[in-house]
């Protein structure tokens, strides 16, 4: 990989613009990871030994997971779980795509539990399986857990209607082995929401319980972005309905979201929140740096690394990018690296308009993308103007930024800018104001102290809040009761 740039020499950092006001925390119990150790921020983290047997039967509350992991090490356990995690979009560190249920996975497995991961093929992740399909089918071990896989391409660029037709497939091929019988628990994480079908046949068949696990809150999201059909639309108000309603627990990203859930029809003792949170190994101050030969040593590098799709807003990235080069501003470069359906337009739009300070890379496994993260000095969090996103979205962008000790600038307003206002550790502005997102990118390009000062604000809150194998442990507490 090409070398890490150095940094320009340190000068007076201007004012911090204030962070963009936010919406209310909504009143939601959240069920937190456990503290960290005395000396987790000084020293770093550390897996934590545990009994990996099967829970007991509790006698505390049936959202009380802290409960019935103590009575699982009180009273000893017969036998480990065995867990289907049905994930469609599964993908292991060595794709581009998001890694939750891999980790999480094998943190069920590092507690004893058997875990078999479903998915299908989903456009840049890797599953960690390369033998062929037999009848539409392969698995195998990967890491401490096994993995089926079906031969279900299904990507964002893909349109609404081969999108659904892939959720359908995969929800097809997936309940006969949820309803087999084999399993003591289902993980049905969505999107898509058709994971629940599955579990739903578990249950129903196998008198099995399922945890539901809710990353993107569906249908509230699509009716937000627009563009799906009324009747779509009602069937996953249905299916949503449902899953909340039948699930023995319910784990959802953002406080915003296990709102959504209640007000399905959710036991609130059932809900938990479980954010997703920092990969402290693969990002962070001891990464190796790398940045593309396009950037100059001097420049400093604002990252973008996700989807490129409708509801990322790119646009206003490039009216930014536009802005700033009308000034003549040269310390900054803008990096754009992934995939999806607007990444063609966005490419012709910065050729046509001859954005000079604007490059783009595909999509890069996560090592890689680690590596991006430190030779860059700012990171971009940023989503399209619709007001869902605000308590709606739990992004892996702003969490990979605060792990790689970046000062992260988003156009959220809500979570992603309290987050934000901590330390602080960036900037917030609101969304569908390029002028003021050029400007904030312009503040920190000329501010190396600025950048210095909130980055290892940044790194701190990673290490002390969000450390993802912390945040593992709860969810496999709340798996472990779930099951019990």
């Amino acid at each position: 990989m090409p070398g890490g740039a150095t940094r320009p020499a340190p000068a007076e950092a201007p004012a911090l613009p204030s962070p963009a006001t936010g919406l209310p925390a909504p009143a939601i119990r959240v069920a937190a990871a456990p503290a960290p150790p005395a000396d987790h921020a000084a020293h770093g983290p550390s897996h934590a030994q545990h009994d990996g047997g099967r829970p007991a039967r509790r006698e505390h509350p049936p959202g009380d997971a802290d409960g019935a992991a103590r009575a699982r090490d009180q009273q000893g356990a017969a036998r480990p779980l065995r867990i289907l995690y049905l994930h469609q979009h599964h993908s292991t560190p060595a794709g581009s795509t998001a890694t939750r249920s891999h980790a999480f996975a094998e943190a069920l497995a590092a507690r004893g539990h058997a875990v078999t991961i479903a998915c299908g093929r989903y456009e840049g992740a890797e599953t960690g399986l390369s033998g062929p399909f037999r009848r539409g089918r392969r698995e195998g071990p990967a890491g401490r857990h096994r993995v089926v896989e079906f031969d279900i391409p299904c990507g964002n660029a893909m349109g609404l209607a081969a999108r659904s037709a892939a959720f359908l497939r995969y929800a097809a091929r997936a309940a006969p082995l949820a309803a087999g019988g084999r399993f003591d628990l289902v993980v049905a994480s969505s999107t898509p929401l058709t994971v629940a079908l599955p579990a739903f046949a578990a249950r129903a068949l196998a008198g099995t319980p399922f945890l539901f696990e809710i990353r993107d809150p569906w249908p509230e999201l699509p009716r937000a972005m627009g563009g799906v059909p009324g009747p779509v639309l009602a069937a996953m108000e249905r299916l949503a309905d449902a899953a909340c309603r039948r699930a023995a627990a319910v784990i959802a990203l953002s406080e915003g979201m296990a709102e959504t859930a209640i007000a399905r029809g959710a036991d609130p003792a059932r809900v938990h929140v479980v954010p997703n949170g920092c990969d402290l190994h693969l990002f962070g101050p001891h990464v190796a740096p790398w940045r593309p030969p396009e950037a100059a040593p001097w420049e400093c590098l604002a990252l973008y690394a996700g989807a490129h799709g409708r509801a990322n807003g790119l646009g206003a990235l490039l009216d930014a990018a536009a802005i700033l080069q009308a000034r003549g501003e040269r310390r900054l470069r803008i990096l754009l690296v992934g995939e999806g359906a607007e990444k063609p337009a966005l490419m012709a739009r910065a050729a046509r308009e001859g954005l000079a300070n604007v490059t783009f890379l595909p999509a890069q496994p996560r090592a890689a993308v680690g590596a991006l993260h430190a030779g860059a000095q700012i990171v971009l969090h940023l989503l399209a103007g619709v007001p869902a996103f605000a308590e709606w979205t739990s992004p892996n962008k702003l969490m990979d930024g605060l792990a790689a000790g970046r000062p992260v600038v988003t156009n959220q307003p809500g979570r992603a800018a309290r987050i934000v206002a901590e330390g602080p550790c960036g900037i917030a502005v609101p969304p569908g104001e390029p002028a003021l997102l050029a400007e904030a990118l312009a503040r920190l390009a000329a501010g190396p102290a600025l950048r210095e000062r909130l980055g290892l604000a940044a790194r701190r809150q990673a290490v002390a809040k969000w450390d993802r194998r912390l945040l593992a442990e709860r969810f496999c507490a709340i798996a472990e009761a779930a099951a019990a």
